[in-house]
């Protein structure tokens, strides 16, 4: 029954250092669970080898970038590593209005920007690395990223988790099946809470009808 209340989506926020596993738990949630939609983000980086425009970013020039910040159709932009991205405010109005979560995989900048116009939409987490050194081999393992780049985001990395108290939750990924599992309660927990049922007042007075 609980699952025919209508409810309002939420925007599930997952943020991590680079590498601390946060796209590859991001893509377990929305493989498991159909309520979830990834949110597409506008970027102006080049398309990386298996990416797919319209499916992991809307890959776009810059001067398309600036019209669209220009009337406003950003909820949140950041330039990160010399591109910038950008979420863009239609799509994910039409994905919570029609009561499905939207799952945003973006920083700090980001996260604060969303803060500030729909806090109480807003469920955000926080992935950290087991160790450093695990964070640096994993950044290692990448084929696609130079020594110099794996430094540069090494270095940018800790500037990162200084951000770490600004979200609701934190997970420490250990183990990529827990983490995994521990967003999922997230999820289900943060589902339930009164003002995004927005189908309970309904549902109650139809419950206290007499007969």
């Amino acid at each position: 029954m609980q699952d025919s209340i209508k409810r309002k989506g939420l925007m599930l926020i997952l943020s991590s250092p680079s590498g601390a596993g946060k796209t590859t738990i991001a893509r377990a949630l929305l493989a498991k669970d159909d309520q979830v939609q990834l949110s597409v983000s506008v970027t102006t980086r080049p398309m990386r080898k298996g990416e797919i425009h319209g499916k992991d970013y809307h890959f776009e020039d810059k001067q398309y970038f600036e019209d669209l910040l220009n009337k406003d159709g950003f909820l949140e932009h950041a330039k990160v590593f010399g591109n910038h991205y950008g979420t863009p405010k239609k799509s994910v109005d039409e994905i919570t209005s029609s009561g499905k979560d939207v799952l945003f995989d973006i920083d700090w900048q980001g996260t604060q920007q969303l803060q500030e116009k729909c806090a109480q939409d807003l469920v955000t987490v926080f992935i950290l690395p087991p160790s450093i050194q695990a964070l640096e081999d994993r950044l290692n393992r990448r084929a696609t990223d130079t020594k110099e780049v794996v430094e540069h985001r090494m270095n940018e990395s800790l500037f990162q988790i200084s951000h770490w108290p600004e979200y609701d939750y934190v997970i420490i990924n250990h183990d990529l099946d827990k983490s995994i599992k521990q967003i999922e309660l997230i999820l289900q927990a943060e589902r339930l809470k009164r003002r995004r049922q927005v189908g309970l007042v309904d549902f109650v007075n139809k419950i206290r009808e007499k007969k």
